[in-house]
């Protein structure tokens, strides 16, 4: 590229500060130690956020639960036929509208939230102890301000 073609493009921001670039940069050093921690008991970080959801909450319908995962519904689908399949989740009809499931966690996705909890929160306990609590308040607060942006 020559340089009058790079003076006639519009300005664009650096990829150094780039906001999607620093999101996906700051999604790796958080999910990194995850995913190295999941691993040991075969699970991905999709199901693991599943099962954190319906631990938290309780038995809900599978559109909800997509949703609180940040998961595509027809991605769900599919993890969801895996973890019932290993005994992680149940699914039922839903009494007022059969079409729909409600899905529930089971014991043994409950045993294994438990097995990886301890280490989870050490995790987050040394992320926070690096950036400091305040600033990891702030953080999480400016992120679920920038989530509420959406439509």
């Amino acid at each position: 590229m020559t340089s009058s073609d790079r003076s006639n493009r519009p300005e664009i921001r650096r990829t150094s500060r780039s906001l999607p670039i620093a999101l996906l940069r700051a999604r790796e050093t958080v999910m990194g130690p995850i995913r190295e921690m999941l691993a040991q008991s075969g699970i991905n970080e999709q199901k693991w956020r599943v099962l954190r959801v319906l631990d938290e909450e309780g038995p809900m319908e599978q559109t909800a639960l997509a949703a609180r995962a940040c998961l595509l519904l027809s991605s769900l689908t599919r993890i969801l036929k895996t973890m019932e399949g290993e005994g992680l989740l149940s699914r039922e009809a839903d009494r007022a509208d059969r079409r729909k499931s409600i899905v529930s966690v089971t014991d043994k996705g409950r045993g294994l939230i438990r097995t990886h909890l301890p280490e989870a929160e050490a995790l987050f306990a040394a992320l926070t102890a690096r950036y400091g609590a305040e600033r990891m308040e702030e953080l999480l607060d400016l992120l679920e301000e920038l989530h509420g942006l959406e439509g």
